[in-house]
C-alpha cells in the first residue's frame, strides 16, 4: 500500500490520485468536461468575429497626453450631441414588495434592492409584460430574486415559466420557495455567450411568448443577452430547424447584413414579447460582443474610440466606493457581493489615471464626460432594437443615492413586428 504512487490529477492538479488508480478516476472526476447541454450552441451570441477590427493592446487613459485626451473628450461630445441627454425618470413600485419593503428588519443594502426590483417591476407592468402565458428569462439570475417577485406579482395566474440563466453556481438560491405552485422554474447553467434560447426543451415545446428581464446585467453581458433574445432566438411555428439568426451571426461581414433577414423572419415569427434589464458596468463591455457597432461607426467611431469609452464610464460612479462600503451585513448583502466586484475593479480604472487628469478635468467634468460615455454605448443598444422592430427606450427606475447605476434598458416589439392572427 504504502509502495502505490499518488500523482496530480491531469484535469485538476489541486488534487492527487493513485497512478495506478487514474483512469478509474477521470471516468468520475467532477473537474472533467461535462456533456455539453442541447442549448449550448458555441458562440451564437458572441457577435461578429472579425479579428481586424479587434484593436491591438491599447495604452492607459492615464498614459495619454493632454492633447490625445482633449479630442476623445471632443469625440465624445459630438458623437453625443443631439441625443436626448436627461432620461425620463420612471421610478415605480409594485403591490408584490410592499410587505417586503416595509418590514422593518431590513438593513439598508435589503431595502435598495427591494426599492430596484419593485421599480421594475412597475415597468414591466406598465409595459403589460406581466400576465398568463409567459416564459420570463432571467440573465445573470444569481440566487433569482428577480423571478421571485415576479412570481409573488404572478401568484394566481396560470402558465408561467421561469428559465433562470447563470454560468455560475449559486449559493443561498431562492428557487426552493416557488415548489408550492404550478409555475414551472428552470435553472440554466450555461454562458449567455453559448445559449440557443430556441434548443431549450421546455421552451420548445410550450413556445410561450418570452420576456428577457435582469438585474444589473454586468458590461457585455447585456449585449450577448439582446443578441440572444433578438438574434438567435426567434419562435417559428415552421422550418423549426431553419435557424437563420444563428446563420447570420456565424458568416456576417458587417452588422448590416444582420438587418437584412427582419423581414423574412416576420412572416411566422413571434417576436420576444419584451425586455427589461437594468444596466450596469459599462467598463466591462467588449467591442467583439457589442450590439451597437453600426451606430457608432455611423458616428465615425470604431473599436479604439470604444475601448476608451467604455474606460472612461467609469468616472460616471466614481463616488461608488463610499456607497458600496457601507453595504449591510445582512443576508441580502450575498446577493450583492457581485455588483460590488465590479464596482471594486471600476475605482482601480478610475484612480489610475487621477494624477495625469488633475488641471484637465475638474470632478464633475469627469462625472459629466463618464456619463455621456455610457449613454452613447446605451444608445447604440437602443438604435439595435429599433432597426431590428422593437420600441426601446431607456429611463432611470431607481434614485441614484439607491443605485448609481440607475439606467433601465426596455424594449418591446413594434405593431408591425407582431404578426397578425390566423
Amino acid at each position: 500500500e504504502n509502495d502505490r504512487k499518488r500523482i496530480p490529477c491531469p484535469l485538476d492538479p489541486k488534487h492527487t490520485v493513485y497512478e495506478d488508480q487514474l483512469q478509474k478516476h477521470l471516468k468520475k472526476c467532477n473537474s472533467r468536461e461535462k456533456p455539453k447541454p442541447v442549448y449550448f450552441v458555441q458562440d451564437i451570441n458572441a457577435g461578429l468575429k472579425d479579428v481586424a477590427e479587434i484593436p491591438e493592446k491599447q495604452v492607459p487613459i492615464s498614459s495619454l497626453s493632454k492633447e490625445e485626451l482633449e479630442n476623445l473628450i471632443i469625440k465624445v461630445k459630438k458623437a453625443s450631441n443631439g441625443l436626448e441627454l436627461h432620461l425620463k425618470e420612471q421610478i415605480l413600485s409594485h403591490q408584490a414588495l410592499q410587505e417586503a419593503l416595509n418590514d422593518p428588519k431590513n438593513g439598508e443594502s435589503a431595502s435598495k434592492h427591494l426599492k430596484q426590483q419593485a421599480s421594475i417591476l412597475g415597468n414591466m407592468e406598465k409595459l403589460h409584460l406581466l400576465g398568463p402565458g409567459r416564459c420570463f428569462v432571467e440573465f445573470g439570475a444569481g440566487r433569482g430574486k428577480l423571478s421571485h417577485w415576479v412570481d409573488v406579482a404572478l401568484h394566481n395566474v396560470e402558465n408561467v415559466q421561469f428559465l433562470l440563466v447563470e454560468r455560475a453556481t449559486t449559493r443561498f438560491k431562492v428557487d426552493g420557495k416557488h415548489k408550492r405552485r404550478d409555475s414551472v422554474f428552470e435553472r440554466l447553467r450555461v454562458d449567455i455567450q453559448h445559449l440557443c434560447l430556441k434548443k431549450v426543451p421546455i421552451l420548445e415545446k410550450t413556445k410561450l411568448p418570452v420576456v428577457g428581464i435582469g438585474k444589473h446585467l454586468c458590461g457585455a453581458a447585456t449585449d450577448l443577452a439582446l443578441r440572444c433574445l433578438v438574434e438567435s432566438y426567434t419562435t417559428c411555428f415552421d422550418g423549426e430547424n431553419e435557424e437563420p439568426a444563428p446563420k447570420r451571426s456565424r458568416t456576417d461581414k458587417t452588422e448590416v447584413a444582420s438587418n437584412n433577414p427582419d423581414n423574412e423572419s416576420n412572416n411566422d415569427c413571434k417576436p420576444v414579447a419584451g425586455i427589461v434589464i437594468a444596466l450596469c458596468c459599462h467598463h466591462k463591455c467588449d467591442w467583439t460582443h457589442y450590439v451597437g457597432r453600426e451606430f457608432f461607426k455611423s458616428a465615425g467611431l470604431g473599436p479604439v474610440e470604444f475601448n476608451y469609452f467604455q474606460r472612461m464610464s467609469s468616472w460616471a460612479t466614481c463616488g461608488m466606493r463610499e456607497m458600496v462600503t457601507k453595504a449591510s451585513t445582512s443576508e441580502e448583502s450575498e446577493e450583492q457581493t457581485s455588483d460590488t466586484e465590479h464596482h471594486e475593479q471600476t475605482f482601480s480604472k478610475t484612480e489610475s489615471g487621477s494624477d495625469t487628469l488633475q488641471g484637465i478635468l475638474t470632478v464633475e467634468e469627469r462625472k459629466e464626460i463618464g456619463c455621456l460615455c455610457k449613454l452613447l454605448i446605451d444608445h447604440g443598444r437602443i438604435e439595435y432594437l429599433k432597426q431590428r422592430g422593437y420600441k426601446a427606450a431607456l429611463q432611470y427606475y431607481t434614485e441614484s443615492a439607491v443605485s448609481l447605476e440607475n439606467v433601465l434598458l426596455t424594449a418591446v416589439p413594434s405593431p408591425s413586428l407582431i404578426p397578425e392572427p390566423t
